[in-house]
């Protein structure tokens, strides 16, 4: 996935987020590099808060039209990630490589035998360049209300609600 689409990746889940309610424009902004203004994250945390670097995977088309743990229908186009111990709709900054990606908790797990702490979506993974296990370092900088439609793109959005709702959207 190039650089490019990437970025569009995490500016759609961001304008999601802010139109759901869940996120403000300043935590977007936080979400996307770094801190705020003030030096705190949305979440009221000091901006210094620990990250420490974890084990983490991805998941990808054999869980492709199964329901998450939160209630999410899995698609290629869902960014997000599971974490064992964290809420649904818990906003995760991640880091790998010098990409940054805010992503919310939208399932149980991992579950390999590999140490791993968190399982994230193919779409997170390609936005972040991970195509194998590695280690990322993460932070949790939010909260949003956590929906059917939690971590899919502004732009997948319509189609996404119609086929939540069991109808078709009108153009």
């Amino acid at each position: 996935m190039n650089r490019t689409l990437a970025k569009r990746t995490l500016l759609a889940v961001a304008t999601a987020l802010m139109c759901a309610g869940a996120l403000s424009p300043a935590a977007a902004v936080a979400g996307a590099g770094g801190t705020s203004a003030t030096g705190v994250t949305p979440a009221g945390t000091p901006a210094k808060a620990r990250t420490k670097a974890q084990i983490a995977t991805w998941f990808g088309p054999g869980f492709y039209g199964q329901k998450t743990a939160c209630g999410q229908t899995m698609s290629p186009v869902i960014v997000g990630v599971a974490s064992r111990t964290l809420r649904c709709g818990t906003l995760v900054l991640v880091n790998y490589r010098g990409h940054r990606l805010t992503v919310p908790v939208i399932d149980r797990g991992p579950y390999a035998n590999n140490g791993a702490t968190w399982d994230l979506t193919w779409g997170a993974a390609s936005a972040l360049t991970i195509t194998e296990t590695v280690r990322i370092k993460t932070k949790v900088v939010g909260q949003a209300a956590n929906s059917p439609l939690l971590g899919v793109p502004a732009e997948v959005k319509p189609t996404a609600e119609a086929a939540a709702s069991g109808g078709t959207s009108a153009a």
